[in-house]
């Protein structure tokens, strides 16, 4: 039987598909949020009555994620030794979660139903006011599930990716906040006093949202530091990530991918390299 995302998503409260007053102003919202503090969010995006199957979804999945218990920093390089101790380059933190790739989201996936609903991106584009705007070319990452446990999660970091759609589908028991800092860095200036201060625990740099399932969030996450706080409990955590690019045709990088997902693909070593950016990954 098809998957329609109208199914799924709360199309009374959120109108994405009809043009009109109504979702012009949800447009209009949403965009000063993303001018203003990089971020928005949309409560309830996905109907409560259907939660339980994207949970389903993701147990199903789960035993696919890519496990990966290191220390990184807030860019997923290598350590710079000519450096000062104290600069975000030499910063690494534990990392213990795992992301589920693409791959396993198939014709059977919700998830791949909601990206692929054609309402749905021209939406996030028009919320984003961005005149460029292509689904993310990675086969490994253009729909994903990042599967968290208990632990330390996902510390300071910035997405490959331009900007980052998220939809939280299950909580921990406890932890689980997302915490950022806007606009922290540019695509000519990576900030490192900035990002210094926001690992030092500047609170007045530091934004915080508790996300419950359901919640669509529409985040610039290549410029914006954040992390996700540590967990607790036996109840994992899953947020499905949509991802969108600039560029026609861009995946990630190897090293990236690699560390992300255990594996790479031809895609990803023909492509290494065409960023139209210099900022480290």
């Amino acid at each position: 039987m098809p998957i329609h995302a109208i199914d799924y998503i709360d199309t009374e409260r959120y109108p994405i598909a009809q043009a009109g007053p109504a979702r012009d102003a949800l447009i209009a919202g949403l965009r000063a949020d993303l001018e203003t503090n990089g971020c928005a969010v949309l409560k309830g995006f996905v109907r409560a009555s259907r939660l339980p199957e994207l949970v389903a979804e993701s147990d199903r999945v789960a035993l696919h994620g890519h496990r990966n218990f290191n220390r990184t920093n807030a860019y997923f390089t290598q350590d710079r030794p000519d450096l000062p101790p104290s600069h975000p380059l030499r910063r690494f933190y534990d990392r213990s979660n795992a992301f589920v790739p693409a791959d396993n989201f198939g014709a059977d996936s919700i998830l791949r139903a909601i990206y692929a609903w054609p309402a749905f991106a021209p939406f996030v584009q028009a919320a984003l006011g961005e005149k460029n705007f292509y689904p993310y070319a990675d086969p490994l990452a253009d729909v994903i599930v990042n599967l968290a446990e208990a632990g330390n999660g996902f510390p300071w970091h910035f997405d490959t990716n331009n900007y980052t759609v998220t939809l939280a589908i299950q909580n921990a028991e406890s932890g689980g906040d997302f915490e950022y800092s806007p606009h922290l860095r540019t695509p000519t200036d990576e900030n490192y006093a900035g990002v210094e201060a926001v690992l030092d625990g500047d609170s007045r740099l530091i934004r915080t949202l508790h996300l419950e399932p359901g919640d669509l969030q529409i985040f610039k996450g290549r410029y914006s530091l954040h992390r996700v706080t540590p967990l607790g409990g036996s109840r994992a955590r899953y947020v499905a990530i949509f991802s969108y690019v600039e560029e026609p045709g861009m995946v990630g990088s190897p090293e990236r991918t690699r560390q992300l997902y255990g594996r790479v693909l031809p895609i990803h070593l023909e492509r290494a390299g065409l960023r139209n950016d210099a900022l480290v990954d």
